[in-house]
């Protein structure tokens, strides 16, 4: 059973339900990136919180802009917490659930979020923007794993859209999909696919899933030992109107919706200038890493056509898989 969630189904344009008693009443108040709201809170393990719900609106009223701003999804809904939304999504494709596709399902708190590898996912209500959409596909399986650096690559097209020129070269994504502010990490984004119920025919489901740091950069930073992005550092150098969450969201979305369908069309190949206008890694020595072992090192040297990292080494240009690798500049 899914969890209670507001939803705005395409098909029926009903009203919300009323919100569950077990949410806390919200308040509207402008978004904390732009307006400045930091309130002290209890600290967790001796860190100081900001208030968890002061970053985003109430779910339900989050779920109705949403639907109103994104007809080609025939499904929306945000949830106050959930295990993972990208889990929620592929179990509803599997068990051919739901209205058609595309669906967007979002969360203040997500309980068992996962990175790529099984790595678990940290984040608390608030200090998070969490959401996943899912979309039918027709690929031949080959062409699947190409789904994660284009997720990547449309993610961090549509961040910029958001922040405006002035967010260029800042905004770049380091392969296969993270998406990074300099050399931090602002989100991360977790590709998976599942076969659609009814044969080969039916083609698969791709759920595209992203965690956009909204606050607690430097909390972030301190605990993980390494530098750690959010919005509130995009956002003081953005030269564009000031941005909500509902604003990143959307523009994810459509990126997501429009990428797929391109790649359907045109494949990979399509998106090799698109890739080279956001690769963080481009002439870069870095380390390719598994396990925290040192597999090879070499250059970055863009894509290949199927979205494989090349990596110029002695024996020549490399393809790296997308998989359990991580990519490390070297020191």
């Amino acid at each position: 059973m899914y969890p209670p969630s507001y939803t705005l189904p395409r098909f029926t344009r009903e009203a919300l339900p009323a919100p569950a008693k077990a949410l806390r009443s919200y308040r509207e108040r402008p978004w904390p990136p732009f307006a400045g709201i930091r309130r002290s809170c209890p600290t967790i393990a001796g860190m100081p919180v900001q208030d968890p719900y002061a970053a985003l609106p109430a779910p339900e009223a989050l779920a109705r802009e949403l639907g109103s701003r994104l007809p080609a999804f025939q499904d929306v809904a945000w949830t106050a917490s959930t295990g993972s939304t990208n889990a929620d999504l592929l179990g509803r494709a599997r068990a051919g659930q739901g209205a058609g596709k595309p669906w967007l399902l979002g969360t203040h708190l997500q309980e068992t979020g996962r990175g790529r590898a099984g790595r678990p996912w940290q984040n608390r209500s608030g200090a998070t923007l969490m959401f996943s959409c899912a979309f039918d596909v027709h690929l031949p399986a080959a062409q699947l794993p190409a789904l994660s650096p284009l997720a990547g690559v449309a993610a961090c097209e549509a961040l910029r859209s958001v922040a405006g020129p002035g967010s260029r070269p800042g905004l770049c994504m380091k392969w296969p999909n993270d998406v990074q502010w300099g050399d931090a990490k602002l989100a991360g984004v977790l590709v998976e696919t599942t076969r659609n119920p009814g044969g080969a025919d039916a083609g698969y489901t791709v759920v595209i899933g992203m965690g956009v740091n909204l606050i607690d950069a430097d909390a972030l930073s301190l605990a993980l030992g390494r530098d750690v992005a959010d919005w509130t550092r995009v956002a003081a150098q953005s030269d564009a109107r000031p941005s909500t969450p509902v604003d990143l969201v959307c523009a994810s979305a459509m990126a997501w919706h429009d990428a797929v369908r391109t790649l359907e069309r045109e494949g990979f190949g399509a998106f090799a200038q698109r890739y080279a206008d956001v690769d963080a890694l481009a002439g870069r020595p870095v380390n390719v890493l598994d396990k925290g072992a040192v597999l090879m090192s070499g250059t970055a040297r863009g894509v290949d056509a199927q979205g494989r990292l090349l990596l110029r080494t002695e024996a020549g240009d490399t393809p790296v898989s997308v998989g359990e690798i991580s990519i490390r500049p070297q020191a």
